[in-house]
């Protein structure tokens, strides 16, 4: 099993939905991992598994707070909370300045993720440059995947990040209504800097309801069909 990375650069959007979505359909068990130093907001976006809210006070920073001496992967199961459907789902930081006291942590948290027995883990690692300690836990990941748009200002700022992150591949988040096109036009720009460029519906409905709607309507949204197709081929690209 392994890491997989998910981030993206400045302006580019929805690596939380994105990673989310994945998740919920990967096909291997799997858990999310929210690794944004700036602070992640899955605490208030998905339902617990009763039904009820997360605990924002449990995850990465309990985590931090314990794993001083050591971090192994089994300690990792203790912090992690479950929501509706069953993912299990590590919560990040509040907010940034938490990430302050965690310098230290990025590192040993890649490779227990990374560690992980029986379970890939898709991490969500918001937007790059920020937090350069982010790089040690993205150098213990199997694959990293930016996220883009296909607009030029976002392909531009793309093509400046694969110069500087070694990235596996990249992520259109992609009109439906050229869908297909988007992704070619990416493709085209980034060349072979990449080993594959997929895609992913920009569908804000969908989105919605991912934050708190699990059902047949979810599962019949625009987002979750593309991201079952993209999860199959992040798999076959391991």
């Amino acid at each position: 099993m392994g890491l997989i990375v998910l981030a993206a650069d400045k302006g580019a959007p929805g690596v939380t939905t994105a990673a989310t979505a994945l998740a919920a359909v990967w096909p291997r068990p799997v858990l999310l991992a929210e690794c944004d130093p700036a602070g992640g907001d899955l605490a208030y976006r998905l339902p617990a598994a009763d039904g009820g809210v997360l605990n924002p006070a449990k995850g990465l920073l309990t985590l931090g707070a314990t794993a001083r001496r050591g971090l192994e992967a089994a300690q990792i199961q203790q912090h992690t909370q479950k929501i509706v459907g069953g993912l299990d789902v590590l919560v990040g930081l509040g907010h940034g300045e938490q990430a302050a006291g965690l310098t230290w942590l990025w590192g040993p948290l890649g490779r227990a993720l990374a560690a992980i027995p029986g379970a890939d883990v898709i991490a969500d690692c918001g937007r790059l440059g920020a937090h350069p300690q982010l790089g040690d836990l993205i150098a213990e990941a199997e694959q990293v995947v930016l996220l883009t748009r296909a607009t030029l200002d976002h392909v531009a700022h793309l093509r400046e990040r694969l110069q500087i992150t070694k990235a596996h591949g990249v992520v259109v988040i992609a009109d439906p209504h050229n869908y297909r096109g988007s992704i070619e036009d990416v493709r085209r720009i980034v060349g072979n800097t990449v080993q594959y460029v997929h895609g992913l519906a920009h569908d804000p409905k969908g989105a919605e309801l991912l934050r708190g709607q699990w059902g047949g309507r979810l599962d019949r949204s625009l987002l979750i069909r593309t991201a079952r197709d993209l999860a199959q081929r992040l798999v076959s690209h391991r």
